[in-house]
């Protein structure tokens, strides 16, 4: 709201919210899909590791620790002066991944401000709709809770794969009901409250900053082999700029949920997990709905030991909906304080 006068600002997030919850992402020509090509073709001419690996350890599985990608180099008899250079590289590598981060980043706001000095809030209202992504989530979410919740785990996998990243083909249902309701409280933060948070903040160049970074995140922010280094600028300004939102988001939650059990699971869990903005809002979202999250999970190839979140019995399919329900809430709480906020303001 601080580049918006109130009036244009109430008028640009009336608008995007309309179109999101009317029409949902589009469906064709969606820009994020051109800023995805961009950032793919950017990666491998700026990522040093994606050339490194496929000159020198080709046998060396993409999901193997970064380390051993180092330990590899060290030993190839095609670059042995590197051997001793390893820090230098590893600095080089997060250094151009910054870069690319940057030029990905300005470049869009420069197009954006272009747009906006034609089209004025209308252009704002076009970032709010294209950075939301509460129907879509929705829809998501319900793909896996219909056949789940009739025994049809192939379709469900099927379903759950297209918003995880984790390997869901041996998945029972009480690792679909998991993984989806961590995704539907995690994403409800990613892509539905932090973008309001943003803009209402800053209007169409908030929301566009925080899901072309978050977008970024999401491509390179991974620890492998190839974008360990590399895309470690991009994960680290995910986690700063989801910072507060992702706190906002716990505390609605817990609000909207039952608080004694939300509040207790953010405070004592949340800290052991690895991410400092998915922690606090899983714990406090798994103790809001009363069931437990977390535990053992394949992410490319590697299974990974997490700690349990929330408390009570594990999901099932029927929680699936009351995910959903939750994130609803919150985002009607959200809408209801920022149209107030906005009209206070007029």
């Amino acid at each position: 709201m601080l580049n918006l006068n109130p009036s244009h600002w109430l008028f640009a997030f009336a608008l995007g919210l309309l179109l999101e919850l009317c029409l949902g992402e589009p469906k064709r020509f969606h820009p994020l899909v051109g800023f995805g090509w961009l950032a793919s073709w950017l990666e491998r001419r700026f990522n040093l590791s994606e050339k490194l690996h496929a000159t020198t350890c080709r046998n060396i599985p993409e999901n193997r620790h970064p380390r051993m990608f180092l330990s590899g180099i060290k030993q190839s008899r095609w670059i042995p002066a590197f051997a001793g250079m390893t820090k230098l590289w590893e600095a080089l590598n997060i250094l151009r991944g910054a870069l690319a981060w940057l030029l990905l980043i300005s470049a869009s706001l420069a197009a954006f401000a272009l747009l906006k000095n034609f089209t004025g809030w209308w252009a704002d209202a076009l970032a709010l709709w294209f950075a939301l992504g509460a129907r879509s989530l929705f829809e998501h979410v319900r793909a896996i809770a219909r056949p789940l919740s009739t025994g049809d785990l192939i379709t469900a996998r099927l379903a759950l794969s297209r918003i995880v990243s984790r390997n869901c083909t041996e998945l029972d249902e009480t690792g679909i009901a998991k993984a989806g309701l961590e995704s539907t409280l995690e994403n409800g933060a990613d892509a539905i409250f932090a973008s309001l948070f943003f803009f209402a903040l800053f209007g169409g160049y908030g929301v566009l900053l925080h899901r072309l970074a978050n977008t970024l995140d999401a491509m390179w922010g991974y620890k492998t082999v190839r974008l360990f280094h590399f895309g470690r600028i991009a994960a680290r300004a995910d986690d700063v700029l989801n910072f507060i939102p992702a706190r906002l988001t716990a505390l609605s939650y817990v609000l909207l949920g039952h608080s004694r059990s939300g509040f207790s699971c953010w405070q004592n869990q949340a800290p052991l997990w690895d991410s400092p903005n998915a922690g606090p809002v899983m714990a406090s979202g798994a103790g809001a709905l009363q069931v437990s999250l977390g535990g053992e999970a394949t992410y490319h190839g590697e299974i990974h030991s997490r700690p349990q979140l929330g408390c009570g019995p594990v999901p099932t399919a029927h929680d699936l909906p009351r995910g959903i329900v939750l994130v609803q809430k919150t985002l009607a709480l959200w809408i209801a304080l920022l149209l107030g906020g906005a009209l206070w303001l007029l």
